[in-house]
């Protein structure tokens, strides 16, 4: 009955009406014209009171925008046992390593430490690097190593200009080990020798910071040839497996420092690859090169520059990645003629400095890049071997990293052939 005496609204009773659809209690009736009396005229009709003005409806704040619903929680990737891992690597190895089952223990506590899936694809990728870097050997020997060091500290001795009768006096001094560091440089075999005879140097002969340029110059090492800088910020961040016996240079030297860091390096890290083929490459040149390859290729499409494929996007100084803007790199240089691809050069800045992650594929400057190449119809590669030579006294022809991820490749893919009992 009140919500149809609402909608009509013909009378002041109609108003009065209103008013109580509106207010939280009905308003009082008004009371009723006096009686006129039966001999005299009828008196006037007495004023109606004015009703109420109705109260303002109180505020409401506006709902909250709805949400879509949160996607469901990925479920935590199952934890991976060294067993899982041992019983794939003892199928894949190949039969004829020595110490076997001592190369599966290890890799199967690297991948466990690691949180490695337990699958072949990996422990083959891993066991093709040892093959390639060391022949499954934990320590490998270097052909001509004690003449290769004496020629590079004679450079040095000469580019510093230190006197070679001091020289020659130095290396005649006995060292910690009773021989003299010039038999020491004669007998040299591994570079755990040579890095051990390094540091010897450094503590015993006064101008030998200045010859080794205040660091061990033995940056890789053990049966994965793995950066020795890796494996010791690789141990302030994880916790490693082994009780240690030393530093993460002596760890390296060991069977199972190689594998650890090893496969650390070459598989604990997100990529977009469609094939094993560049993380090889990434091995060898540095973390996503193959990535900031195809970016160079992209960007040398659009401009019309010539850029070097090698995974660089910015400038480095001993591994430390220089600021763009004060110390421009030929990616840079491409973008500035992009005119930043809109994004202002801090911006651009700012992503760039990400290459080295994976994080990089979701910044502005990545998307806008490849935005504009399919407004041009173009259909660029996201991912292309880097274009490296490698160069070291220890290599005697002509290497490039494309060399090095095609021949783990084939190492690989014949480690695959014995899972599936088929020829490589």
């Amino acid at each position: 009955m009140k919500s149809s005496v609402c909608r009509l609204g013909l009378s002041a009773m109609a108003v009065l009406a209103l008013a109580a659809c509106t207010t939280p209690s009905p308003l009082p009736a008004p009371s009723p014209p006096p009686r006129p009396a039966a001999d005299g005229p009828a008196p006037s009709p007495a004023p109606r009171p004015t009703p109420a003005p109705a109260p303002s409806p109180p505020s409401v704040p506006p709902a909250p925008p709805v949400k879509p619903p949160e996607p469901p929680a990925r479920p935590p990737a199952p934890a991976v046992t060294a067993a899982e891992v041992r019983a794939v690597a003892l199928r894949v190895l190949p039969p004829q390593i020595a110490d076997r089952k001592g190369w599966a223990e290890d890799i199967a506590v690297s991948f466990a430490a690691l949180g490695i899936p337990a699958q072949a694809h990996k422990v083959c990728a891993l066991a093709a690097v040892i093959e390639q870097e060391s022949t499954w050997q934990a320590d490998p020997p270097v052909p001509n190593l004690g003449r290769l060091a004496q020629q590079e500290l004679e450079k040095k001795r000469e580019r510093l200009g230190i006197p070679k009768l001091v020289f020659d006096l130095a290396l005649d001094k006995q060292s910690r080990t009773g021989q003299t560091y010039r038999q020491r440089l004669q007998r040299l075999r591994t570079e755990q020798e040579l890095s051990r005879l390094f540091e010897d140097m450094s503590d015993e002969i006064p101008f030998a910071g200045r010859l080794l340029e205040g660091r061990n110059p033995v940056r890789t090492g053990g049966s994965t040839q793995v950066s020795i800088s890796f494996a010791a910020e690789q141990m302030r961040q994880r916790a490693y497996p082994w009780q240690p016996a030393g530093s993460a240079r002596e760890e390296v030297f060991k069977r199972r420092g190689g594998v650890y860091f090893g496969a650390a390096m070459l598989l604990d890290y997100p990529v977009s690859y469609n094939r094993m083929l560049y993380r090889f490459a990434d091995y060898n040149a540095g973390r996503y090169s193959s990535r900031n390859a195809a970016v160079q290729t992209l960007l040398s499409q659009l401009t019309g520059q010539s850029l070097v494929p090698d995974g660089d996007l910015l400038r480095y100084n001993r591994e430390l990645a220089q600021p763009p803007a004060s110390h421009p790199s030929e990616a840079w240089r491409a973008l500035e003629a992009l005119q930043f691809l809109g994004l202002g050069s801090k911006q651009v800045a700012q992503d760039l400095m990400l290459e080295k992650q994976h994080e990089f594929e979701q910044t502005a400057t990545y998307l806008k890049l490849y935005e504009l190449a399919q407004r041009k119809g173009l259909s660029p590669e996201r991912e292309r071997l880097p274009d490296i030579q490698l160069n070291s006294p220890k290599i005697t022809r002509k290497l490039t990293t494309a060399w090095f991820a095609e021949r783990c490749e084939a190492r690989y893919r014949a480690c695959l052939a014995r899972e599936s009992g088929r020829a490589p």
